[in-house]
């Protein structure tokens, strides 16, 4: 879930057509682990195919890239490698929240009260190996780049745009910040109408850009500070931070120079300021296989031909516009 900086950190909303031209490195396990949530059926149940395989995940994949495409954006997605061992608590806590979650939504469903058992689903979900080689083939076939990280997926599209790669990182946690992200967009996958929730209400969730520079001028902090500001709130590499410190406490702790008073944090911040992250890799947007994703979508997971097979059409010819492109001719 990353660490909760959205109190204190300035946002520009936009709309996803400013990002025309623009290459995003996308943090895939981010935006997968929200295709799983969100593309269910009424009863929570993720969507699957006759053996009962879940294809949520290459429904979203197949169809956002598709629009990514049709906007002029180069998507660039960025896979996890191995966690730093700092990580094993969360993803521990994760694994226990994930089982309750699967018990009341199982005792939901079965008292036929489908709003609250699809409000239990979404948190169970669970991106499998299978799942993401998957992903992977898909993004293959249709010519999309994807990077392998030796570790954090975040870190590595933070460093992908550190180097000039790519214009923006985008994931919905605000870590590639702490990690160096010059600009972040959130909401990119999920953009769209969001339930609030224990609420009946809906609201418009759009893409908004968050820059670096503006965070630290706004704080007048350094990316140091700002990174201890995180840890008193809360990292995936501590999770629960420091009892009874917010965004607005863990500021003014910072600020008076008092984070040491809090304990010795110096291995969680040469992991954001120094993460394990790699320069071999190659970017290079290719013409869709046409035959290919028709294999793996409709043959292999039973995806409606017709609607694939216009998909890949979409594609196909925004493709040919963005190759077209003199200005983009280093990315192919």
């Amino acid at each position: 879930m990353g660490v909760n900086l959205g109190e204190i950190v300035p946002k520009q909303k936009i709309e996803i057509s400013d990002l025309n031209g623009k290459s995003v490195a996308i943090d895939a396990y981010n935006a997968l682990y929200q295709f799983l949530a969100i593309i269910r059926q009424r009863d929570g149940t993720p969507l699957k195919n006759s053996k009962g395989e879940v294809t949520s995940h290459l429904s979203g994949l197949f169809y956002r890239t598709v629009n990514f495409i049709e906007q002029g954006i180069r998507p660039i997605y960025v896979f996890d490698g191995k966690p730093p061992e700092l990580k094993f608590q969360t993803i521990e806590k994760r694994k226990e929240a994930k089982d309750e979650a699967r018990d009341k939504y199982i005792d939901a469903k079965a008292r036929g009260d489908f709003k609250e058992a699809k409000k239990y689903s979404q948190m169970t979900s669970s991106l499998k190996g299978d799942m993401v080689t998957s992903s992977k083939e898909l993004l293959d076939s249709m010519g999309i780049p994807y990077i392998e990280s030796p570790s954090e997926g975040e870190s590595q599209a933070a460093y992908i745009v550190l180097k000039g790669d790519a214009n923006l990182s985008a994931s919905q946690d605000y870590d590639s910040i702490l990690f160096g992200a010059p600009s972040l967009v959130r909401n990119l996958t999920i953009s769209g109408k969001r339930k609030i929730p224990g609420k009946d209400l809906f609201v418009d969730v759009v893409p908004e850009i968050i820059n670096n520079e503006n965070v630290l001028n706004s704080l007048n902090f350094s990316r140091e500070q700002l990174i201890q500001v995180a840890i008193l709130i809360g990292t995936d590499y501590n999770p629960g931070g420091i009892k009874g410190i917010g965004p607005k406490k863990a500021i003014e702790i910072v600020r008076n120079g008092k984070f040491g008073e809090y304990g010795e944090f110096d291995q969680i911040i040469n992991l954001f300021l120094n993460p394990d992250v790699s320069d071999n890799y190659t970017i290079s947007f290719q013409k869709p296989e046409k035959e290919k994703i028709l294999k793996i979508l409709c043959d292999r997971y039973e995806f409606s031909e017709l609607r694939v097979e216009k998909g890949i059409e979409r594609i196909e010819f925004s493709l040919e516009n963005i190759l077209k492109q003199k200005t983009l001719d280093m990315y192919f």
